[in-house]
């Protein structure tokens, strides 16, 4: 299965249709990837009482996922440099699927801790072979191909606890991790069979002009990467605070039911699907102002979702643009700003580090916000990690060297600008 570089062959341009096909194909991959993670936090509650957890341990177990994609990133950009991103890809989904499947055997928090992390690290090896192979065949759009796989998680983040809470109801906890990691290996043979080379091994920096990515640094441990990197830390710790104990905080200080609150956190889902139009934006604005702004819709919205609004449909419109402003614009704006922070040869070695960036803090934003909670009570929580935390990526955006970014265009012309290219 794995393919390492050196074998592979000469690979070329796909037909524009053929080469939107696999893109859906992908993208739907990444839709269970979705799933996977955002079901976790409706399903806590349940978990909870059924092996007596305390707040701090189900608000570690929704987010240590985190753990696992935060310890990979870093070498799924360095497997990059010797497997194919295809292959990268199968392994990541085989691995998730796997310990997702295992997550219904569990028998009490240790073992559960471990499945959870270890469906993380493959997701890890998915998210950066993916979003590195997208990003490099259609770069001439960066912003809007990673929007497009965006809206891919956006659409698991709204079916996942939908689906999840409808089968808590009916089956009990253990029935959507059995879906959801059997749904995992249907697209693992699916993509093993159907998705080319052609499209997963293409390398930019090939079409990209001689001399024309000077002004980019020839270091990957750069400036602007550590600007990124910032924002990315900041961006994880307060959507993952959210993420992880949203739900909770619905059913046990707001009285939602359990359905009632698996549709607020689906809205956040819904949210995310405005990663194609977000990364759009990036493209064709200044990234930067795009990023600073969204930070600060951010520090509202945090605000209002746990110190201001109590009704169930005003806490879905705030969960949704929950979703739009971390998970659409900030999500797939920095991932896009630090691939074009380096050069193209780079792009696998910058992905590994957002992920890591953004996974690892994550994996204690759960416990954080559970503990912030016994101190300071939902509303405090709230106040410091999704209002006050995101200054500081703020503050970090305002240093970035714009003139050290990879710029493929101007600002309004076409989105498709060469056949084949997105």
């Amino acid at each position: 299965m794995a393919i390492t570089k050196s074998k592979l062959g000469t690979v070329q341009r796909m037909p524009v249709t053929l080469a939107l096909m696999a893109l859906i194909v992908l993208a739907l991959s990444y839709v269970v990837n979705a799933m996977d993670r955002q079901v976790f936090p409706v399903l806590v509650p349940t978990i909870d009482k059924t092996f007596h957890f305390t707040l701090p341990q189900g608000g570690l177990l929704s987010t240590i996922f985190t753990l696992g994609i935060g310890v990979a990133g870093i070498p799924a950009g360095f497997l990059l440099d010797k497997l194919t991103r295809k292959s990268v890809i199968l392994i990541g989904i085989l691995v998730y699927s796997a310990f997702t499947l295992l997550t219904a055997a569990s028998t009490g928090f240790g073992d559960m801790l471990i499945y959870r992390a270890g469906s993380g690290i493959g997701e890890a090896l998915q998210n950066a072979a993916l979003f590195s192979a997208v990003g490099a065949y259609f770069y001439k759009n960066r912003g809007l191909a990673l929007g497009t796989l965006n809206f891919a998680y956006g659409l698991g983040g709204f079916f996942g606890p939908l689906f999840g809470g409808k089968m808590l109801v009916h089956s009990g906890w253990k029935t959507p991790f059995l879906v959801y990691g059997i749904i995992g290996l249907v697209f693992f043979v699916a993509i093993l069979f159907a998705i080319s080379n052609n499209l997963t091994e293409h390398e930019e920096v090939k079409e990209v002009q001689t001399g024309s990515v000077d002004h980019i640094p020839g270091r990957v441990w750069n400036r602007n990467i550590v600007i990124g990197l910032i924002t990315a830390v900041v961006v994880g710790m307060s959507m993952y605070g959210f993420l992880g104990l949203y739900p909770t905080f619905l059913i046990k200080h707001l009285g939602y039911s359990p359905t009632q609150a698996s549709f607020s956190l689906s809205m956040f889902g819904l949210g995310a699907l405005m990663g194609i139009p977000a990364g759009y934006i990036g493209d064709v604005l200044r990234q930067k102002w795009v990023i600073i702004v969204s930070l600060v819709c951010g520090m509202i919205v945090g605000y209002s979702l746990f110190d201001v609004v109590t009704q169930p449909g005003m806490q879905a419109l705030f969960s949704f643009l929950e979703g739009m402003f971390g998970s659409g614009f900030l999500f797939v704006n920095t991932y896009a700003l630090m691939q074009r922070s380096v050069r193209p040869e780079k792009v696998g070695r910058a992905s590994g580090i957002f992920v890591t960036a953004l996974y690892l803090p994550s994996s204690l934003a759960g416990y954080l916000f559970a503990a912030l909670v016994g101190s300071v009570g939902w509303g405090g929580a709230g106040l410091v990690q999704l209002t006050l935390m995101p200054i500081i990526g703020i503050v970090a955006m305002a240093f970035l060297n714009e003139k050290q970014v990879l710029v493929p265009r101007k600002a309004g012309t076409s989105s498709i600008t060469t056949a084949g290219h997105m």
